[in-house]
């Protein structure tokens, strides 16, 4: 399954350096030198294509600004390039990755942190000023672990599978995960409650 792990933002300087918005909590992993990363969406025949033609990008190296990646890409060679990849989205074959470098995490490490959309996140990866959820607990199941939320909003609870394409980030440290989560998802409890409530006025 194809994962998405990054988005380029800015150019970084003139030697083709982009800065990236992380989905993944494996920066350090996923953009090691060397690492290759697939072009989500590609187009052959689009400026983008022209740059990278396998439709892949290899990593050249990469470093922290603050908070922020900054990554040189084998195929990006100065500015214009790094300027024509903006807003490309970057994935990887999770199913070349094995159980030995899955991330393990405790529900008391989880509790009461910050949620944000990954969609939410700036363009440098500065966080949105308020969450949408905290996460109030940790279900573990046989066949797929659970990460509950509680939304800000109206304190209703989610529930959301803990896979890497919905939860792309969780950084233990700093305080925060971010989710990647389909339609709806977010509101299907609160609507399922509320259509409990309708039927037991009707009923009523």
């Amino acid at each position: 399954m194809q994962v998405q792990v990054a988005r380029i933002g800015k150019p970084h300087g003139i030697r083709g350096e982009v800065t990236v918005q992380l989905f993944t909590d494996a920066p350090e992993e996923r953009f090691a030198p060397g690492a290759t990363l697939d072009i989500e969406d590609f187009d052959a025949n689009s400026l983008v294509g022209a740059i990278a033609p396998a439709g892949v990008l290899t990593v050249a190296g990469s470093r922290w600004n603050k908070k922020i990646l900054v990554v040189r890409f084998k195929e990006v060679a100065n500015r214009n390039n790094a300027e024509t990849m903006r807003d490309t989205r970057l994935t990887f074959d999770s199913a070349t990755v094995g159980s030995d470098d899955e991330d393990g995490y405790y529900e008391h490490d989880l509790i009461d942190l910050p949620v944000y959309l990954a969609q939410e996140i700036g363009e440098d990866g500065y966080l949105p000023e308020e969450p949408i959820a905290h996460v109030v607990g940790l279900q573990t199941m046989p066949t797929q672990d659970l990460l509950i939320l509680e939304n800000v909003a109206d304190g209703e609870e989610v529930m959301i599978p803990f896979v890497e394409e919905l939860i792309p980030a969780i950084d233990i440290e700093e305080g925060y995960v971010v989710i990647n989560p389909p339609a709806g998802l977010l509101e299907l409890n609160g609507s399922d409650d509320e259509d409990e409530e309708a039927d037991d006025s009707e009923r009523d």
